[in-house]
Protein backbone atom coordinates (compact mmCIF):
# COMPACT_ATOMS: atom_id res chain seq x y z
CA UNK A 1 0.00 0.00 0.00
CA UNK A 2 1.27 3.51 -0.76
CA UNK A 3 0.31 7.08 0.09
CA UNK A 4 -1.62 7.46 -3.15
CA UNK A 5 -3.82 4.50 -2.18
CA UNK A 6 -4.45 6.04 1.25
CA UNK A 7 -5.62 9.32 -0.25
CA UNK A 8 -7.80 7.70 -2.88
CA UNK A 9 -10.46 6.19 -0.59
CA UNK A 10 -11.09 5.26 3.06
CA UNK A 11 -11.60 1.53 2.47
CA UNK A 12 -9.09 -1.20 3.39
CA UNK A 13 -6.48 -1.94 0.74
CA UNK A 14 -6.76 -5.29 -1.04
CA UNK A 15 -3.49 -6.40 0.58
CA UNK A 16 -5.16 -6.07 3.96
CA UNK A 17 -8.05 -8.26 2.82
CA UNK A 18 -5.60 -10.94 1.69
CA UNK A 19 -3.76 -10.78 5.03
CA UNK A 20 -6.98 -10.97 7.04
CA UNK A 21 -8.29 -13.88 4.95
CA UNK A 22 -5.12 -15.75 5.79
CA UNK A 23 -5.91 -15.47 9.50
CA UNK A 24 -9.34 -17.05 9.15
CA UNK A 25 -9.60 -20.37 11.02
CA UNK A 26 -9.40 -23.39 8.70
CA UNK A 27 -12.73 -25.14 8.38
CA UNK A 28 -14.53 -27.16 5.74
CA UNK A 29 -16.03 -23.91 4.53
CA UNK A 30 -12.80 -21.88 4.32
CA UNK A 31 -11.02 -24.75 2.54
CA UNK A 32 -13.58 -24.62 -0.25
CA UNK A 33 -12.48 -22.91 -3.52
CA UNK A 34 -15.70 -20.91 -3.37
CA UNK A 35 -14.41 -19.10 -0.27
CA UNK A 36 -11.22 -17.79 -1.88
CA UNK A 37 -11.03 -14.10 -2.66
CA UNK A 38 -11.80 -13.88 -6.36
CA UNK A 39 -8.68 -11.87 -7.24
CA UNK A 40 -6.39 -14.38 -5.50
CA UNK A 41 -8.08 -17.47 -6.95
CA UNK A 42 -5.84 -18.63 -9.81
CA UNK A 43 -8.22 -21.37 -10.92
CA UNK A 44 -11.04 -18.84 -11.15
CA UNK A 45 -8.95 -16.27 -13.04
CA UNK A 46 -7.95 -18.88 -15.63
CA UNK A 47 -11.50 -19.93 -16.42
CA UNK A 48 -12.67 -19.53 -20.01
CA UNK A 49 -15.32 -17.00 -18.97
CA UNK A 50 -12.60 -14.73 -17.54
CA UNK A 51 -10.85 -14.23 -20.90
CA UNK A 52 -12.11 -10.62 -21.21
CA UNK A 53 -10.62 -9.81 -17.82
CA UNK A 54 -7.27 -11.38 -18.73
CA UNK A 55 -7.22 -9.34 -21.93
CA UNK A 56 -7.83 -6.20 -19.89
CA UNK A 57 -5.07 -7.09 -17.42
CA UNK A 58 -2.57 -7.61 -20.25
CA UNK A 59 -3.49 -4.21 -21.60
CA UNK A 60 -3.32 -2.49 -18.22
CA UNK A 61 -0.15 -3.91 -16.68
CA UNK A 62 2.41 -2.68 -19.29
CA UNK A 63 0.43 0.55 -19.69
CA UNK A 64 0.65 1.31 -15.99
CA UNK A 65 4.32 0.35 -15.68
CA UNK A 66 5.34 2.49 -18.66
CA UNK A 67 3.24 5.40 -17.42
CA UNK A 68 4.95 5.17 -14.04
CA UNK A 69 8.33 5.22 -15.81
CA UNK A 70 7.26 8.35 -17.71
CA UNK A 71 7.66 6.77 -21.15
CA UNK A 72 5.76 8.86 -23.67
CA UNK A 73 6.97 7.56 -27.04
CA UNK A 74 8.85 4.64 -28.49
CA UNK A 75 10.75 3.60 -31.60
CA UNK A 76 9.67 0.08 -32.49
CA UNK A 77 11.99 -2.50 -34.02
CA UNK A 78 10.39 -5.52 -35.70
CA UNK A 79 12.55 -8.22 -37.20
CA UNK A 80 13.53 -11.86 -37.37
CA UNK A 81 14.63 -13.87 -34.35
CA UNK A 82 16.78 -16.09 -36.59
CA UNK A 83 19.08 -13.40 -37.98
CA UNK A 84 22.49 -14.02 -36.41
CA UNK A 85 25.05 -11.57 -35.14
CA UNK A 86 27.87 -11.08 -37.69
CA UNK A 87 30.27 -13.09 -35.52
CA UNK A 88 27.84 -16.03 -35.43
CA UNK A 89 27.10 -16.49 -39.13
CA UNK A 90 28.52 -20.03 -38.97
CA UNK A 91 25.44 -20.92 -36.90
CA UNK A 92 22.97 -19.58 -39.49
CA UNK A 93 20.51 -22.11 -40.88
CA UNK A 94 20.88 -20.82 -44.44
CA UNK A 95 23.31 -18.78 -46.47
CA UNK A 96 20.67 -16.07 -46.81
CA UNK A 97 20.40 -15.72 -43.04
CA UNK A 98 24.17 -15.41 -42.84
CA UNK A 99 24.08 -12.62 -45.41
CA UNK A 100 21.26 -10.86 -43.54
CA UNK A 101 23.48 -10.64 -40.46
CA UNK A 102 24.54 -7.20 -41.68
CA UNK A 103 21.12 -5.96 -40.54
CA UNK A 104 21.82 -7.21 -37.01
CA UNK A 105 24.66 -4.69 -36.91
CA UNK A 106 22.52 -1.94 -38.44
CA UNK A 107 19.81 -2.63 -35.86
CA UNK A 108 22.34 -2.28 -33.06
CA UNK A 109 23.71 0.99 -34.45
CA UNK A 110 20.23 2.38 -35.06
CA UNK A 111 19.05 1.58 -31.53
CA UNK A 112 22.19 3.09 -30.05
CA UNK A 113 21.70 6.37 -31.90
CA UNK A 114 17.99 6.61 -31.14
CA UNK A 115 18.68 5.92 -27.47
CA UNK A 116 21.12 8.82 -27.38
CA UNK A 117 18.22 10.99 -28.50
CA UNK A 118 16.03 9.38 -25.86
CA UNK A 119 18.52 10.32 -23.14
CA UNK A 120 18.16 13.95 -24.18
CA UNK A 121 14.52 13.68 -23.03
CA UNK A 122 15.52 11.84 -19.83
CA UNK A 123 14.26 8.58 -21.28
CA UNK A 124 10.73 9.75 -21.99
CA UNK A 125 10.77 9.77 -25.81
CA UNK A 126 12.24 7.58 -28.57
CA UNK A 127 12.61 4.61 -26.23
CA UNK A 128 13.60 1.47 -28.15
CA UNK A 129 10.91 -1.21 -28.08
CA UNK A 130 11.46 -4.74 -29.41
CA UNK A 131 9.88 -8.15 -29.05
CA UNK A 132 12.51 -8.95 -26.44
CA UNK A 133 13.82 -12.08 -28.15
CA UNK A 134 16.97 -13.02 -30.08
CA UNK A 135 18.13 -11.87 -33.52
CA UNK A 136 17.21 -8.33 -34.55
CA UNK A 137 15.38 -7.85 -31.26
CA UNK A 138 18.51 -8.63 -29.28
CA UNK A 139 20.50 -6.22 -31.46
CA UNK A 140 18.03 -3.43 -30.73
CA UNK A 141 18.09 -3.91 -26.99
CA UNK A 142 21.89 -4.26 -27.10
CA UNK A 143 22.29 -0.94 -28.91
CA UNK A 144 20.12 0.82 -26.33
CA UNK A 145 22.14 -0.72 -23.52
CA UNK A 146 25.41 0.37 -25.13
CA UNK A 147 24.12 3.95 -25.21
CA UNK A 148 23.35 3.77 -21.50
CA UNK A 149 19.59 3.96 -21.86
CA UNK A 150 16.55 1.82 -21.13
CA UNK A 151 14.71 -0.31 -23.67
CA UNK A 152 11.47 -2.24 -23.70
CA UNK A 153 10.94 -5.91 -24.50
CA UNK A 154 7.44 -7.20 -25.28
CA UNK A 155 7.75 -10.98 -25.13
CA UNK A 156 5.18 -13.63 -25.90
CA UNK A 157 4.63 -17.11 -24.47
CA UNK A 158 5.41 -19.63 -27.23
CA UNK A 159 5.31 -23.44 -27.39
CA UNK A 160 9.11 -23.50 -27.42
CA UNK A 161 10.89 -21.76 -24.58
CA UNK A 162 12.27 -18.33 -25.49
CA UNK A 163 13.78 -16.35 -22.63
CA UNK A 164 14.17 -12.58 -23.00
CA UNK A 165 17.51 -11.44 -24.35
CA UNK A 166 19.99 -10.18 -21.78
CA UNK A 167 19.83 -6.53 -22.89
CA UNK A 168 16.18 -5.69 -22.18
CA UNK A 169 15.81 -3.35 -19.22
CA UNK A 170 14.52 -5.77 -16.54
CA UNK A 171 11.67 -3.62 -15.22
CA UNK A 172 10.53 -2.94 -18.81
CA UNK A 173 10.52 -6.61 -19.81
CA UNK A 174 6.95 -7.83 -20.29
CA UNK A 175 5.43 -11.18 -21.15
CA UNK A 176 2.17 -11.63 -23.08
CA UNK A 177 -0.28 -14.41 -23.75
CA UNK A 178 -2.34 -12.53 -26.37
CA UNK A 179 -0.68 -11.50 -29.62
CA UNK A 180 -3.34 -8.85 -30.22
CA UNK A 181 -2.68 -7.00 -26.96
CA UNK A 182 1.07 -7.25 -27.52
CA UNK A 183 0.71 -5.64 -30.94
CA UNK A 184 -1.39 -2.87 -29.43
CA UNK A 185 1.42 -2.07 -27.03
CA UNK A 186 3.93 -2.02 -29.88
CA UNK A 187 1.93 0.69 -31.62
CA UNK A 188 0.30 2.71 -28.83
CA UNK A 189 3.34 4.93 -28.22
CA UNK A 190 5.22 4.46 -31.49
CA UNK A 191 6.89 7.51 -33.06
CA UNK A 192 8.52 5.36 -35.75
CA UNK A 193 8.45 1.73 -36.88
CA UNK A 194 11.48 -0.08 -38.27
CA UNK A 195 11.03 -3.45 -39.92
CA UNK A 196 14.04 -5.68 -40.51
CA UNK A 197 13.99 -8.92 -42.50
CA UNK A 198 11.97 -11.59 -40.75
CA UNK A 199 9.34 -14.28 -41.06
CA UNK A 200 5.62 -14.69 -40.38
CA UNK A 201 5.69 -12.73 -37.12
CA UNK A 202 7.49 -9.79 -38.71
CA UNK A 203 5.12 -9.81 -41.68
CA UNK A 204 2.13 -9.89 -39.35
CA UNK A 205 3.46 -6.88 -37.45
CA UNK A 206 4.27 -5.00 -40.65
CA UNK A 207 0.85 -5.53 -42.22
CA UNK A 208 -0.98 -4.73 -38.99
CA UNK A 209 0.84 -1.39 -38.93
CA UNK A 210 0.23 -0.64 -42.62
CA UNK A 211 -3.46 -1.53 -42.30
CA UNK A 212 -3.97 0.79 -39.34
CA UNK A 213 -2.27 3.70 -41.11
CA UNK A 214 -3.97 3.02 -44.45
CA UNK A 215 -7.41 2.96 -42.83
CA UNK A 216 -6.57 6.06 -40.76
CA UNK A 217 -7.04 4.19 -37.49
CA UNK A 218 -3.49 5.29 -36.66
CA UNK A 219 -1.66 8.52 -37.43
CA UNK A 220 1.01 8.30 -40.13
CA UNK A 221 4.49 7.72 -38.73
CA UNK A 222 7.76 6.73 -40.41
CA UNK A 223 7.61 3.06 -41.41
CA UNK A 224 11.11 2.04 -42.46
CA UNK A 225 11.89 -1.28 -44.13
CA UNK A 226 15.53 -2.30 -43.85
CA UNK A 227 16.72 -4.21 -46.91
CA UNK A 228 14.98 -3.31 -50.17
CA UNK A 229 16.32 -6.41 -51.92
CA UNK A 230 14.86 -8.72 -49.28
CA UNK A 231 11.46 -7.05 -49.18
CA UNK A 232 11.08 -6.75 -52.94
CA UNK A 233 11.98 -10.40 -53.30
CA UNK A 234 9.22 -11.62 -50.99
CA UNK A 235 6.53 -8.95 -51.51
CA UNK A 236 5.35 -7.67 -54.88
CA UNK A 237 3.93 -4.34 -53.79
CA UNK A 238 3.52 -3.08 -57.35
CA UNK A 239 1.35 -6.10 -58.20
CA UNK A 240 -1.06 -5.08 -55.44
CA UNK A 241 -1.24 -1.54 -56.78
CA UNK A 242 -1.60 -2.73 -60.40
CA UNK A 243 -4.44 -5.04 -59.35
CA UNK A 244 -6.17 -2.16 -57.61
CA UNK A 245 -6.32 -3.95 -54.26
CA UNK A 246 -4.31 -1.05 -52.82
CA UNK A 247 -3.90 2.42 -54.25
CA UNK A 248 -0.67 3.73 -55.71
CA UNK A 249 -0.55 6.24 -52.84
CA UNK A 250 -0.38 3.36 -50.36
CA UNK A 251 3.13 2.62 -51.62
CA UNK A 252 4.19 5.89 -50.00
CA UNK A 253 3.29 4.64 -46.53
CA UNK A 254 6.74 3.10 -46.11
CA UNK A 255 10.35 3.76 -47.10
CA UNK A 256 13.30 1.49 -47.80
CA UNK A 257 16.55 2.04 -45.95
CA UNK A 258 19.81 0.14 -45.80
CA UNK A 259 21.65 1.73 -42.91
CA UNK A 260 21.03 3.11 -39.46
CA UNK A 261 22.10 6.56 -40.68
CA UNK A 262 19.44 6.58 -43.40
CA UNK A 263 16.74 5.56 -40.94
CA UNK A 264 17.73 8.19 -38.38
CA UNK A 265 17.77 10.88 -41.08
CA UNK A 266 14.22 10.05 -42.20
CA UNK A 267 12.94 10.11 -38.62
CA UNK A 268 14.70 13.43 -37.94
CA UNK A 269 13.19 14.98 -41.09
CA UNK A 270 9.70 13.52 -40.62
CA UNK A 271 6.73 15.81 -40.94
CA UNK A 272 3.25 14.40 -40.55
CA UNK A 273 1.34 14.55 -43.85
CA UNK A 274 -1.46 17.08 -44.00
Amino acid sequence: MNDKDDRAHPFPHSDEAVARAGLTPETAQTRSPAYRLAFTDRDFLLREELRPLRLQLELLKPQMVMDERGIESTVVMFGGARIPAPQNTDLARTQTLAELSKYYEQARLFAREMTRRSLETYGRDFVICTGGGPGVMEAGNMGADEAGGASIGLGIVLPHEQAPNAYVTPDLCFNFHYFAIRKMHFLMRARAITVFPGGFGTLDELFETLTLVQTKRMKPIPILLFGAEFWNRILNWDALADAGTISAADLDLFHYVETAEEAVAIIDAWKEPC
